[in-house]
């Protein structure tokens, strides 16, 4: 008796599973996210750039061997961003602090990428450090169609800021047409109020490149990435970009920042004298929630995260619970970078 009915129990268990699988629902899952490299430089002085002012190449010896392992390190934790979900790495990364198209193959062709075949579109910025921004895109998920960048052309006593461009990225993941644009603001240096009106003027930037987009299509799908140097809850976001943090209050033509609520949380990605900051993160446009519908035909935002694990983090000593970087004190610590890297992914059902 006990045999017949664990068979019973057997085979309603596998109807019901059958069932089960048969009527849930399937969703491709793409991960978008954005990672300050933290002066990934390589180890040739380029005379038209103040390069000498990077970490590397302040090395007293070593610096190709640093080098090699920082982009292994590097390579290492970008393919691990949103491995957990999406089963490989981000479809589509924005990344900060690189110097130039060099280091970023040498990246994508590091062991832990190669196999990706990531794509990359990537300008020389003005700036005087040559610190660029940069978008990789694993070919087989992306297809970019147009690709500018803005400079925010910032005057302080009429003497120009060179600081880095703005990119825009406009291309189909999958078969839906998305626009990135990847930011590096500029940074709070002679104090936060004193630099305040610079990334305001950065932020403005983004807000026309934004018009530019929507004058061709109102209900553009569009995420803003970037080391913002700037909180979410500050004026370049609040005031400027008129960012929101509850999707309940977004509108057509707001945009929806999901990284306010985790710094009112006590998230952070980066940490300076002691205090938290969260300069890392991604902005979405309205076309890209699900306010409640569960209605997921296109890509629409399931959750955003910050990648925060263990090893990334400094375990002892005086930086103890700061991101784990790669310099500090004009010594290579064998870290990774001073800011933790952001992502989120982006679902849609299956056809």
């Amino acid at each position: 008796m006990k045999k017949i009915l664990l068979v019973l129990a057997f085979v309603l268990l596998n109807v019901f599973w059958g069932c089960s699988q048969k009527n849930s629902k399937k969703f491709a899952i793409r991960t978008v996210a954005f990672y300050n490299l933290e002066n990934l430089f390589d180890t040739i002085n380029d005379v038209n750039k103040n390069d000498e002012a990077s970490p590397i190449m302040e090395l007293k010896s070593n610096k190709s061997k640093v080098y090699w392992d920082k982009i292994d390190k590097l390579g290492s934790v970008i393919a691990q961003i949103g491995l957990e979900k999406a089963n490989t790495s981000p479809a589509i990364i924005g990344v900060s602090e690189i110097e130039n198209l060099n280091v970023l193959e040498d990246l994508v062709n590091s062991k832990h990428l190669a196999t990706k075949n990531y794509g990359i579109i990537h300008y020389d910025s003005p700036d005087k450090r040559g610190i660029d921004v940069a978008l990789l895109y694993q070919k087989r998920y992306f297809k970019p169609i147009y690709h500018e960048v803005f400079n925010p052309n910032i005057y302080v006593n009429n003497i120009k800021i060179f600081t880095r461009d703005q990119l825009l990225v406009s291309g189909y993941l999958d078969d839906e047409l998305i626009h990135f644009i990847v930011n590096h603001w500029p940074s709070r240096r002679g104090g936060e109020k004193a630099s305040r009106p610079n990334r305001e003027k950065a932020a403005y930037q983004n807000t026309k490149i934004i018009k530019q987009i929507r004058e061709q299509n109102s209900d553009a799908k569009i995420l803003i990435m970037g080391d913002f140097n700037d909180d979410p809850i500050n004026s370049s976001f609040k005031k400027v970009l008129n960012t929101k943090s509850k999707k309940k209050n977004i509108n057509k033509d707001d945009l929806y920042n999901p990284y306010e609520d985790m710094f009112r949380r006590g998230f952070n990605t980066l940490k300076y004298r002691d205090k938290i900051n969260l300069f890392d993160q991604i902005i979405l446009s309205s076309p890209l929630l699900d306010k409640g519908e569960k209605e997921f035909s296109s890509y629409k935002m399931y959750k955003a995260m910050i990648f925060n694990k263990r090893f990334l983090t400094t375990k002892r000593g005086k930086y103890k619970g700061y991101p784990f970087r790669s310099f500090s004190n004009g010594s290579y610590t064998g870290g990774y970078s001073d800011h933790y890297p952001v992502y989120l992914y982006l679902i849609k059902e299956k056809k």
